[in-house]
């Protein structure tokens, strides 16, 4: 064991917060939830339109990024290719940045906006159905893929341009924070980040875990239990522990390819034999409706509340500011992710594929399965939101599913790819996790380290499952990830401020593609790394 690499300070901080958090809730479940829900009111409702102006704030940064002079920059030496194809890269970061909640939200969350419609429409409506068929993508869309990329930007580039041989959100803030980013500032800057992750981790399984073990009742008829529920969350544990063990090449990478396959395969069975014209027709004009709407939805708050005869639907708070305060917890790590496998991409390719990718493999998801389930209910084929009222959301989805001719084939292939989803996010988790608890990376983070968080990311959600505080650790993690926003602010400060200062040292400054020779003084073992010739 090379223990010798551990950074303990920020191992042990991070799983000392994990039990602070969890042990109260655990012993005090009541008080834990109340307290909790009083601070998620008062964050949401004070700081929402913050939570906004920074994802609107990371969109717009990262657009005049990609075309600037910063985003030519090339991620490693002047020769190199990209690590890995286009097709596994862009199937990587999906898989790491959705999860199985994507196979949960875009077949039932047109239900919510249906029945609780924006600006005030009626619910259930001609107009409610419009923007029903547009908010999903609107909130899975660019800005969420915005939030996620902005943290690469600095990660990258220490990584694969200034050689820095540490993955580390302290270490990419170090050009603002100076030598405080040794010390316990930069402890707790890691440490949040971890318990972000925790927390956005647990989310993650609380939605997919009762999905897939629905998916396993409609199949074998095996009643859903807590058992049964824990038993799944144990098999995928295994699964992305397996993955994250051998590797990012041999285990990550393969995952992510077939996951990405088993998606396309899907959608493109029920985009054939479902109703396809009003498939395409639906999701078409969703589009333009996201489009069109695009920055009356980034900044829509209800600054009048139930002043002068408005009514206050609470709908800004509830869903746009819970998913950006979502994609925030969850940021740093596939930001990490990202500038992890982008080795031989621009900054400028970066940004743009991921953003791209990113939302227009959403978009595929919520136009089809989402509009599928649509065209069930308004046809009178199936009650969706009747039978959601009676059996809840998990068993709604699987319902839905089903309705599909080969009905009991496509639900297991469907719970097959929840599993997958859940592993492929998982083993991306424990690997920067460990990477993140490391003081450096030599080649890859030390085995038994990506092992120990992959079974971290279990433990405590598996715990809260059996006491019904799930929910409860969610809220806790979105309310302990408001100081990454200040974070996000200076991630962006530091990326512009070290690139601007190397471009305008490179005798490079006019090319279409800048190669910053960057020179250590001392060599450290990354660049053992550097020295491999990707496969």
């Amino acid at each position: 064991m090379k223990t010798k690499l551990i950074d303990w300070p920020t191992f042990i901080g991070a799983f000392c917060l994990l039990l602070a958090v969890t042990l109260p809730l655990v012993l005090f479940p009541e008080t834990g939830r109340t307290w909790v829900g009083v601070a998620n009111t008062f964050m949401t409702q004070n700081f929402g339109m913050l939570y906004l102006a920074m994802g609107l704030g990371a969109f717009g940064f990262l657009i005049f990024v990609a075309f600037s002079k910063n985003g030519h920059v090339k991620l490693g030496r002047e020769d190199e290719e990209p690590e890995f194809s286009t097709f596994s890269w862009a199937a990587m970061l999906f898989a790491a940045g959705i999860g199985s909640s994507i196979l949960y939200w875009s077949v039932i969350e047109w239900v919510y906006y249906y029945q609780g419609p924006p600006f005030g429409v009626e619910p259930e409506s001609t107009e409610a159905i419009q923007w029903a068929t547009a908010y999903g993508m609107f909130h899975w869309g660019p800005i969420a893929w915005a939030i996620y990329t902005l943290p690469a930007l600095p990660i990258a580039y220490f990584f694969y341009v200034r050689r820095k041989s540490v993955l580390k959100v302290s270490e990419a803030v170090r050009p603002v924070i100076g030598k405080w980013a040794d010390g316990p500032v930069g402890k707790l800057i890691d440490i949040l980040f971890i318990f972000g992750l925790l927390g956005g981790a647990g989310t993650t399984l609380a939605l997919g875990t009762p999905m897939i073990a629905e998916g396993v009742n409609e199949i074998t008829g095996i009643p859903v239990t807590l058992g049964m529920q824990a038993v799944i969350m144990l098999v995928c544990t295994v699964i992305f522990a397996v993955s994250s063990y051998v590797g990012l090449k041999r285990g990550i990478k393969v995952l992510s390819d077939l996951n990405i396959w088993l998606s396309l395969s899907i959608l493109a069975f029920v985009l054939i034999l479902g109703p396809t014209r009003f498939i395409l027709e639906t999701t078409f004009n969703a589009v333009g409706i996201l489009l069109d709407n695009f920055f009356k939805m980034a900044t829509w708050m209800e600054p009048f509340g139930n002043l002068g005869g408005f009514t206050e639907t609470g709908f800004p708070e509830a869903w746009t500011v819970f998913y950006w305060a979502w994609w925030l917890v969850y940021a740093p790590f596939v930001g990490l992710f990202v500038a992890r496998i982008s080795r031989g991409r621009t900054i400028r390719g970066m940004i743009i594929g991921t953003m791209v990718y990113g939302t227009f493999g959403c978009i595929l998801f919520f136009g089809i399965l989402g509009n599928f389930g649509l065209y069930l209910h308004l046809s009178g084929a199936f009650d969706v939101i009747g039978y959601m009222d009676t059996y809840g959301p998990a068993a709604t989805i699987i319902a839905i599913i089903g309705q599909l001719p080969f009905g009991k084939v496509v639900v297991a292939v469907f719970t097959f790819l929840a599993i997958i989803f859940l592993a492929t996010t998982f083993d991306s988790s424990s690997y920067i996790l460990a990477s993140v608890t490391q003081k450096y990376v030599e080649g890859e983070p030390a085995a038994w380290n990506r092992l120990f968080w992959a079974f971290a990311l279990c433990i405590m959600p598996l715990t809260l499952m059996f006491l019904g505080g799930l929910d409860t650790l969610q809220t806790a993690s979105i309310v302990g990830g408001f100081p990454l926003i200040f974070i996000m602010l200076l991630l962006a400060w530091s990326f512009m401020r070290v690139s601007s200062k190397d471009i305008r040292a490179s005798d490079e400054y006019e090319s279409p593609t800048i190669h910053i020779k960057y020179r250590k003084k001392k060599r450290s073992p990354f660049d053992a790394l550097k020295d491999q010739p990707p496969e």
